[in-house]
């Protein structure tokens, strides 16, 4: 895979120019938001933490993890390959989040396939 750029950020930030595909990666709509004001190109619930592992994570940095969907990870893959991706999340750490785990994930990927 190119070195293509993906970002992580939360969903409530000012989109920016270089945002790219803006790619909502939560199973749940975030609270407070209307979809107007989202500025997003996709929301993609296939890839998002089941709810069962969400209830089980309970926001505990100690039990992050990474989600398996291979489909829809290879599918955000192409599109990072198209050109710049932003996954959004309304997660207030989005660095212990499964965005920042599913940014990882598809830049490992190889030729499309986890």
């Amino acid at each position: 895979m190119s070195r293509t750029l993906i970002r992580v950020g939360r969903v409530y930030d000012k989109p920016q120019a270089t945002d790219g595909t803006r790619v909502l990666v939560d199973l749940l709509w975030p609270r407070g938001l209307r979809k107007d004001d989202a500025h997003l190109d996709q929301w993609c619930t296939a890839v998002a933490p089941s709810r069962a592992l969400r209830t089980w994570y309970g926001h505990v940095p100690e039990r992050f993890d990474e989600p398996e969907r291979a489909h829809a990870l290879r599918q955000m893959q192409e599109r990072a390959e198209q050109g710049p991706l932003t996954l959004l999340t309304a997660t207030k750490h989005v660095e212990i989040s499964h965005a920042a785990v599913l940014r990882g994930l598809i830049t490992r990927l190889p030729d499309g396939r986890p």
